[in-house]
């Protein structure tokens, strides 16, 4: 009986094929070579899948920290808003109650016939001294009044109690101011009362 050739395979596995050089296909003998070839492969193939879901996993977390900074920008600047306006309109609830203190003396003041000889007139000129100061005061922290007789109706700024018909007035035209509204900086704090012409 001949004896089977014995051959080195290129990555040193003895084969038993006829071959001088080992081109094994004898399904008993795998070549550890392309065994090595094959895994080397499949990790490669594996870490390139990897790779890409770690570069979108990467992706997706950039964008929510990019999502939850503006956030967080956003969030801040309402803050500092609300802060803002917060500190600008502070005293609002002090200036209206010091507003109907003004409307008091307002209507006080307007009881003088100007006759400095009698005793209400020299009474109510100290009335007006403690008035102006108050109006001063109030100016100082950025209260203007809303009167705006003779000028045509906003409802952004007034509050129509009453209406009449002029004929030589134009339509909607504030014909009286029967209460002084006020503004505090930028915002109405309380808006006039007014007679508005309709015809």
């Amino acid at each position: 009986m001949e004896e089977e050739k014995k051959t080195a395979c290129e990555c040193g596995e003895e084969c038993h094929c006829d071959a001088a050089t080992c081109t094994c296909e004898n399904e008993e003998h795998v070549c550890r070579e392309n065994e090595k070839k094959h895994k080397k492969e499949k990790k490669n193939s594996k870490d390139k899948e990897m790779i890409l879901k770690l570069e979108e996993e990467k992706k997706t977390l950039e964008e929510k920290m990019r999502y939850v900074q503006a956030e967080l920008i956003n969030y801040r600047k309402r803050k500092e808003e609300e802060t803002a306006n917060m500190l600008k309109y502070a005293n609002q609830d002090l200036i209206l109650e010091l507003i109907g203190v003004i409307d008091n003396f307002e209507r006080a003041i307007k009881l003088d016939d100007n006759d400095l000889t009698d005793e209400l007139s020299k009474f109510l000129a100290g009335f007006k001294m403690i008035y102006a100061t108050l109006t001063d005061i109030l100016r100082k922290y950025g209260v203007e009044e809303i009167s705006r007789a003779g000028e045509i109706f906003d409802p952004a700024l007034e509050e129509a109690l009453m209406t009449d018909s002029v004929d030589d007035r134009e339509e909607d035209e504030v014909l009286e101011v029967l209460l002084k509204g006020y503004k505090l900086k930028d915002r109405v704090i309380r808006p006039a009362s007014v007679k508005v012409n309709k015809k």
